[in-house]
């Protein structure tokens, strides 16, 4: 048996089974692609890697500058596919190749979380710095010679900031996720939340904070139409699906074509920390923030969190301003 037409079929089959545990097109595509990129480093079959042959692929990676997230992507859809291939595969491959299945990735050669590679990240955008940024987007619509581009994009990097959607999840959304008759505000339908632990999606559902709902409101009746009638909610402008890659490369767009300093710029995944800070700052609870961001631990809630440096200042006098008001009404 030919071991790289074989090893194209266990692909193939891993990517069934990534479709039968409801994962969605677009991660589906972005999780395959990376994997194939991996195997054409590896350079032998899956099967006969080891240890070895792993570090050897990271160091490339690494020679290419890959930020080491991105680098432990790469070896966990690898390990995920080895997996596979333990699990459904063992016997016809020691039948066939004569090879006793192994895992290649160790303690040594597994990335450590990004967590714990960058222990000075970035600081969230503030909320002044994002009012600057959305009147910038405000501006944008009033002006652009693409009313439907600019919409979007207003619409887009509010619900991201509001709501504190990843950017897949985001692109996933289709227009009959907006359940603007459900709760208080509204909710956004998140049906391919990010998956943990080998499940498939966890969907959840986000209210639409700070006037979200009116915003997507606005877009849904005035901008999205004339877009085309196809079902994605944010889409470019034939009606296509806007992918991840393409939110992150506008937001950077958008950024420079504002101007302002490099030290004010974010991505879109530094807007999700904006979001669970400033929910917090304001009083939110963590576990509120927990469920709304989608995490499965509220540990890592807490990693997201990042408060001003008078934070601690202000909840102590709106502690102290609270007992007083006790007080006084005890008297």
């Amino acid at each position: 048996m030919d071991a790289d037409a074989f090893q194209a079929a266990c692909v193939d089959g891993f990517v069934a089974s990534w479709s039968a545990r409801g994962f969605s097109p677009v991660t589906i595509e972005n999780g395959v692609g990376v994997l194939e990129r991996f195997l054409v480093l590896l350079g032998v079959p899956a099967w006969e890697a080891c240890p070895d042959d792993v570090d050897r692929v990271v160091g490339v990676l690494v020679a290419r500058g890959m930020a080491a997230s991105t680098r432990r992507g790469y070896v966990q859809a690898f390990k995920d596919f080895h997996r596979f291939l333990v699990a459904r595969k063992a016997s016809v491959i020691e039948a066939t190749f004569g090879v006793v299945l192994d895992d290649p990735v160790d303690e040594f050669n597994a990335a450590r979380h990004v967590g714990n590679d960058s222990p000075s990240t970035r600081p969230p955008p503030t909320p002044e710095r994002m009012e600057g940024f959305f009147a910038f987007l405000r501006h944008r619509v009033a002006t652009a010679r693409k009313y439907g581009s600019a919409g979007r994009d207003y619409a887009l990097f509010r619900t991201l900031y509001h709501c504190g959607l990843r950017a897949d999840e985001a692109a996933s959304l289709e227009r009959a996720d907006l359940h603007f008759d459900r709760g208080p505000f509204g909710k956004i339908h998140v049906r391919f939340g990010k998956a943990a632990r080998g499940s498939g999606p966890r969907p959840r559902w986000v209210p639409m904070l700070d006037h979200v709902d009116l915003v997507l409101r606005w877009f849904d009746d005035d901008v999205r139409p004339r877009m085309g009638d196809s079902s994605p909610l944010f889409c470019d402008e034939g009606g296509g699906v806007l992918h991840r890659g393409t939110i992150r490369n506008r937001l950077r767009y958008l950024l420079e074509l504002e101007g302002g300093p490099s030290e004010g710029r974010f991505s879109p995944h530094g807007l999700r920390h904006a979001c669970a800070t400033h929910n917090y700052e304001r009083g939110v609870d963590l576990v509120a923030i927990q469920q709304m961001l989608g995490h499965w631990h509220v540990g890592t809630t807490m990693r997201y969190v990042t408060p001003s440096a008078t934070f601690i200042e202000d909840a102590y006098r709106r502690a102290v301003s609270t007992t007083l008001a006790e007080l006084e009404v005890e008297e």
